[in-house]
């Protein structure tokens, strides 16, 4: 079983990893964008660094991902292999940070190798408002993340309701802005027996 959160930027994918994994007794899996060495030099000049920090994502991903399918352990993974590709990278060609051409590259790549892995068995989104974001992000107290715009953040969050809206897989929305699974283990509860009753749906369809 594999199932991957998606999210904007400080909507609670990690934190939601670390208790359905500890639920389930899934593998936590983590994405490896924080090992990405162009990470800092993206930060330092977007422009320059933009295709080559979403090229080494993409390979880091489809590495990590085509490697857990290959034991066939189940886990819980903090990012989907979509994220990138369907927000990010357009978002920062429509910023002027990467170019049309390498944009178009990028894309061709992903969907080259996306076509080598099977989807998640479940997508959850949580779905927050920036405001919600915003205060998730400072309770956090991440330096590198204390600089981001409300705008981003808004253009961010256009472009995931727009790619849920399209997603033609199982996915099972989260509305952040109600739930604090956090500091209430009954909102927790609540998005436990929302994926029970998905795993339900998706044993039956194997039948």
């Amino acid at each position: 079983m594999q199932i991957a959160i998606s999210g904007n930027i400080g909507a609670g994918k990690t934190e939601l990893t670390k208790l359905l994994s500890r639920h389930y007794g899934y593998k936590a899996v983590y994405g490896p964008s924080e090992e990405n060495p162009y990470l800092n030099s993206f930060y330092e000049d977007m422009r320059r660094w933009s295709f080559n920090m979403m090229v080494h994502s993409l390979y880091a991903n489809v590495s990590q991902l085509a490697e857990l399918n290959q034991i066939g352990e189940s886990f819980v993974r903090d990012r989907s292999l979509y994220d990138d590709a369907a927000i990010f990278a357009p978002n920062l060609q429509s910023m002027g940070l990467m170019t049309t051409r390498d944009l178009t590259t990028y894309t061709n790549l992903f969907e080259m190798t996306c076509a080598l892995l099977p989807p998640p068995d479940l997508l959850i989104y949580l779905r927050c408002d920036v405001p919600t974001l915003i205060r998730h992000i400072q309770k956090r107290g991440r330096e590198y993340e204390s600089s981001i715009r409300l705008d981003y953040l808004t253009n961010l969050n256009t472009r995931y309701e727009n790619w849920a809206n399209e997603y033609e897989h199982k996915m099972l929305v989260v509305d952040m802005d109600e739930c604090d699974f956090v500091e209430n283990r009954e909102d927790l509860g609540v998005i436990i027996n929302r994926i029970d009753a998905e795993f339900n749906s998706l044993f039956a369809n194997t039948k």
